[in-house]
């Protein structure tokens, strides 16, 4: 799965981000502003670009974005490590995003987090594996995340929705998270792409498996979520809620492919 972010989209979000117009950056970069702007637009290098001095001036980390512009992509274990999680991607136009299900393989309880455009493939497969879904958890109200809510519930009759402001039991030490079988599960609050945003941490997988966290589109592999509400509080967010979690977490993002903690703190620019 490619990136959600292409390098263009990256560069484009930390100059909003930091208020550098156009111009200052391609000077920055050893641009023109038509190659910086084809740069922005496609992700694709017209000719060699100063990444060092971007990246200083946008607020990227240089060695950082030169990984990304070098083709980085995230390295995480095989899905069958937490055994009872599956990503479900749909797709309107040109807009894809991820849905994750995970359950019980005991009691059969399953929660679903977030819906995508069309939830008919989730449901088939809750109906095949004999799940009783008992759980739908929102990351955020973008319609992209929560088109399938209306469906989910007429096919799941008694299905709990839950969202901001009380997802789930807030994620400290003292609180014991929401049983889901043998997995618990805790929220996070991560606002500024939303300010509804949070975060969902799962706890409790066989094998010992490291935790899981869905993300929404607080984080993606490699970039942010776009700061609808604030650009700072976005990024502060995910430094505070989601990258202090253990290195080897699994963050499920709403767009792109999988990554870690381990992955994003060594390789996304925006930290």
């Amino acid at each position: 799965m490619n990136l959600e972010d292409h390098l263009g989209d990256v560069i484009r979000k930390a100059r909003a981000m930091s208020g550098v117009q156009l111009g200052e950056a391609a000077r920055a970069a050893g641009l023109t502003e038509s190659e910086f702007r084809l740069l922005e637009e496609s992700g694709q290098i017209p000719r060699t670009v100063d990444w060092g001095r971007l990246a200083c001036r946008v607020g990227l980390h240089p060695q950082k974005l030169e990984h990304l512009a070098r083709g980085w992509l995230p390295r995480v274990p095989p899905l069958d490590r937490w055994r009872r999680l599956r990503m479900f991607t749909t797709q309107q136009g040109a807009n894809t995003v991820n849905a994750y299900l995970v359950w019980d393989e005991q009691t059969l309880e399953a929660a679903l987090f977030d819906t995508g455009w069309d939830p008919s493939e989730v449901l088939a497969a809750l109906e095949q594996s004999g799940l009783k879904l008992k759980y739908l958890f929102l990351t955020h109200g973008h319609l992209d995340h929560v088109s399938g809510v209306e469906a989910v519930q007429d096919a799941v009759r008694g299905v709990e929705v839950r969202a901001h402001p009380k997802p789930a039991p807030r994620d400290l030490p003292e609180v014991e998270g929401l049983p889901l079988g043998r997995l618990r599960i805790w929220f996070r609050p991560t606002p500024g792409h939303a300010a509804d945003g949070v975060t969902y941490v799962i706890r409790g997988w066989p094998g010992e498996a490291p935790p899981v966290a869905i993300v929404g589109d607080a984080i993606f592999a490699g970039s942010i979520g776009r700061g609808n509400q604030s650009w700072e509080l976005a990024r502060q967010a995910v430094k505070d809620q989601i990258l202090s979690l253990p290195p080897e977490t699994l963050l499920c993002p709403g767009h792109g492919p999988l990554t870690t903690v381990a992955e994003e703190i060594a390789h996304n620019p925006f930290f």
